[in-house]
């Protein structure tokens, strides 16, 4: 059976989400690590992946709306090259434009304090991301 983590890569956070049931993704938690050590990410994400059995991996894919690929988009290139250096594992680069800021805006109409959406908006952005990548998925 497949189970699916949902990345959303930040420079120091990782805010993440998963899917047993390939239908509905859950949030699952936010880890920090030092900025811009993507090494240290990656171990982090190999520890989730051997703990909770996952076979496919959708990490967010920022791009820019006229489709371009900038910076943010290369670190998660070279991200995911680094996660299959380690694990053997599905791994798929998904569009995450604007994923974030639905987050933001899905917690702000529900009234979530602001210190809370700072703590919950990666792991609600991960949501996100799954959820398209699945239904997607689902659609096809």
């Amino acid at each position: 059976m497949k189970k699916y983590l949902g990345i959303d890569l930040g420079s120091k956070t990782l805010g993440l989400s998963m899917s047993e049931s390939g239908i509905i993704a859950h949030s699952l938690t936010t880890y920090r690590f030092k900025e811009d050590d993507y090494n240290e990410a990656a171990n982090i994400i190999v520890g989730v992946i051997d703990e909770y059995q996952i076979t496919d991996v959708i990490i967010g894919y920022p791009k820019h709306m006229n489709n371009d690929v900038g910076i943010r988009g290369k670190i998660s290139e070279t991200f995911k090259e680094m996660l299959l250096e380690k694990k053997d594992v599905n791994i798929v680069l998904w569009d995450e434009r604007l994923s974030t800021k639905s987050a933001i805006s899905a917690m702000i109409k529900g009234n979530e304090r602001r210190s809370k959406q700072k703590q919950k908006k990666d792991e609600l952005a991960a949501v996100l991301i799954l959820q398209n990548y699945l239904d997607y998925k689902g659609d096809h």
